[in-house]
């Protein structure tokens, strides 16, 4: 008897579902909220009828649920139930973000997305920024040189004056991401996980910046960040990106 030999390609071969079971119901709780269109306030079903309706045990229910109370999506509400809650969108991420157990490619990734959000809100800040804001930015670069051409400014001088550039945006949830930014970049800088530029451009300083924001337009003052930046940017593309995406 002959034994047919049959060649087929891996990809044919469905993957299988690693995810647990509290995983499952947790995102059919999720899509549940979604279905509904459920807003802040409104009650969700008991446990029990979770259960019922999933087809689970209470105890798998009571553990999704606890889940989403942790990611702040629901709250237990003394003589009510269980009810939505708009989340703090940071919360998770406060809880997490600890640099000293984050790869090297996921803090570049952090870094790279401080970039790109500094030149993101360049427009808000102009808009936004207050005769007294100019003053204080102005007093934080007081002691800083007038030209960055040879100096890379340290962690303090960076943390300082690009806070204070957040707070000036107005936006309530930018200015909240960036406590969560700045100890990463503090990090970053003090073990030198980007590599120094092997050469090196003129380009705007701080006090620069804040003469470009005091006198001139958005656009100019958005060009001026992204050259302000620039030194970063040439950090960036030394860096081994093909090493970096294995590291994560």
């Amino acid at each position: 008897m002959m034994t047919r030999i049959l060649s087929f390609a891996t990809s044919d071969i469905a993957p299988v579902d690693t995810s647990s079971l509290v995983d499952k119901v947790e995102l059919a709780i999720i899509d549940y909220l979604i279905e509904k269109n459920l807003k802040p306030g409104d009650m969700i079903p008991k446990e029990m009828e979770l259960s019922k309706s999933l087809g689970v045990s209470r105890t798998v229910v009571r553990e999704s649920l606890n889940r989403l109370k942790t990611l702040g999506l629901i709250e237990s509400v003394k003589h009510k139930g269980t009810v939505i809650r708009s989340p703090d969108l940071l919360t998770f991420l406060k809880k997490s973000m600890i640099p000293g157990i984050l790869t090297r490619g996921t803090l570049l990734d952090i870094f790279e997305f401080r970039l790109a959000l500094e030149i993101g809100m360049a427009d808000l800040v102009f808009m936004r920024k207050k005769p007294g804001d100019i003053d204080e930015l102005y007093d934080i670069v007081s002691k800083e040189p007038v030209s960055t051409n040879s100096v890379l400014f340290d962690a303090d001088h960076e943390i300082k004056f690009h806070g204070k550039l957040y707070e000036i945006s107005g936006n309530t949830t930018v200015m909240e991401f960036q406590t969560l930014l700045l100890p990463m970049f503090r990090y970053i800088y003090e073990n030198k996980i980007i590599p120094r530029p092997e050469k090196r451009i003129r380009h705007v300083s701080h006090r620069q910046l804040v003469d470009t924001l005091r006198d001139q337009t958005p656009e100019a003052f958005r060009n001026a960040m992204r050259l302000h930046l620039d030194n970063h940017f040439q950090r960036i593309a030394s860096d081994d990106y093909d090493k970096r995406t294995s590291e994560k």
